[in-house]
């Protein structure tokens, strides 16, 4: 129970202690003055009245108040008048999904800029803005001139001290010449071997291609653009510049794609008792004001660590975006089925009444009399509450409960479907 449930209960307690004590003290008062009220004239009791008007005001005030509160707090079983019209619903066993929503943002599965090993010029492009690539898709020629005939010198150069290795290799047979000779001939062989690979992959430089499945973003560079090792790509920009820094172009992969979002710490143990079950959590996910299409997908990850700055933790899940609708670092709003409430009762919001003694719904019987019954709300979400303290099969009121008192008579009101059904429908021209 809360402080201010209470605070509130101590103070009605009292409440209803002060009047019952005033109750008594005016009986014997009565009892201590009615032998001499019959003496008292008009003149004496009018000025008695007018000599205590405030005092006099203030019991009949408090009096008042005290018994307006005790027939709230405690009301009567029955009352005069007729039934007190409701609307109910009968309470049946099913399941709830336990759902979290949050906000995140749209994230690429994965992202590449493009950058060149060595520095070059542009030879040639065959990319385009927007262009969807695969992974080995060639991008961007260099300028290989000067890369190429450094690799066929040393290449020529692999395949000459080959020969001499295996023509050393038949004069050590003969006698001709040491093994030390010949140990010498195989270094040399190895060596210009080493030599024409290295030379083989500064050549691969000059040839940019994808790393990965993806949408090419805008081209940055054109052919003839000066580009270096590193993050700087020198491009035409205009007519007074000529470098720019950035890449040469970004490869992002778009299907699937990802949404990054944050659970508050209070629910991450209902996530990890799901995740050791097996099952994947499944997420529906909305980008847009309007939220009408649906995206659906399954988590990939959980942090393995909360940000104590905001109390929650980091939570990465996959969709699919065969449209190619999704773009990163768009706003999104994620609904996460943590979990599933087997054979939970659940009522509308609005049937659960709050006082200070707790939460508690009104429920009618056979004779069709409200009686109200303690509750506890378990899950609350989008209009509906998961309660426990009632059965399966109960009638529950749901509207026209604040004129109700338990014990008050109640009649079911007319649905909206019936009242629809018997009034008349102008005849069409």
């Amino acid at each position: 129970m809360s402080k201010i449930e209470t605070f509130l209960n101590k103070l009605l307690i009292k409440l209803v202690n002060g009047i019952r004590t005033l109750k008594s003290r005016l009986c014997a008062l009565w009892q201590q003055f009615s032998p001499q009220l019959k003496k008292i004239d008009y003149l004496t009791a009018k000025t008695f009245i007018l000599k205590f008007r405030w005092r006099i005001l203030f019991v009949v005030v408090l009096a008042y108040a005290g018994l307006k509160t005790y027939e709230y707090f405690f009301p009567t079983a029955d009352k005069a008048g007729g039934p007190t019209t409701v609307t109910t619903m009968v309470v049946e066993k099913k399941d709830i999904p336990l759902i979290i929503e949050a906000t995140g943002t749209i994230v690429s599965n994965g992202i590449v800029d493009i950058r060149p090993m060595i520095t070059n010029t542009v030879a040639k492009i065959h990319v385009k803005d927007g262009q969807e690539v695969k992974a080995g898709d060639l991008l961007f020629t260099l300028d290989n001139r000067n890369d190429t005939a450094n690799y066929e010198k040393l290449k020529a150069l692999a395949e000459d001290a080959q020969k001499q290795y295996l023509r050393a290799k038949e004069l050590v047979a003969k006698n001709f010449i040491s093994k030390a000779g010949l140990e010498t001939s195989l270094a040399n062989a190895k060596s210009a071997q080493a030599a024409a690979r290295s030379a083989e992959v500064q050549l691969s430089f000059d040839s940019i291609r994808s790393p990965i499945d993806g949408r090419a973003g805008i081209v940055n560079v054109f052919p003839g653009s000066l580009v270096q090792a590193g993050n700087v790509v020198s491009t035409a920009t205009n007519s007074t510049a000529t470098s720019s820094v950035g890449s040469m172009v970004t490869i992002t992969q778009l299907n699937p794609i990802n949404v990054q979002f944050v659970v508050p710490e209070k629910d991450i143990p209902v996530l990890l008792e799901n995740q050791l079950d097996g099952e994947p959590l499944t997420v529906k996910v909305s980008v847009g004001d309007s939220g009408k299409k649906t995206y659906e997908g399954k988590v990939l990850v959980i942090d393995n660590q909360v940000d104590p700055s905001i109390a929650a933790v980091r939570v990465k899940a996959q969709i699919s975006n065969d449209s190619m609708t999704l773009l990163p670092g768009q706003f999104a709003r994620v609904s996460l089925v943590a979990n599933t409430l087997k054979d939970a009762l659940s009522v509308p919001s609005q049937a659960v009444v709050m006082n200070p003694k707790g939460l508690f719904v009104y429920v009618v019987d056979k004779d069709n009399k409200a009686a109200s019954k303690p509750v506890k709300v378990v899950y609350e979400y989008q209009g509906t509450s998961v309660i426990t303290g009632i059965e399966s099969g109960d009638k529950v009121v749901v509207e026209g409960k604040q004129n109700l008192r338990p014990g008050g008579k109640v009649r079911e009101a007319k649905s909206k479907a019936a009242d629809t059904k018997n009034t008349p429908v102008a005849d069409k021209k």
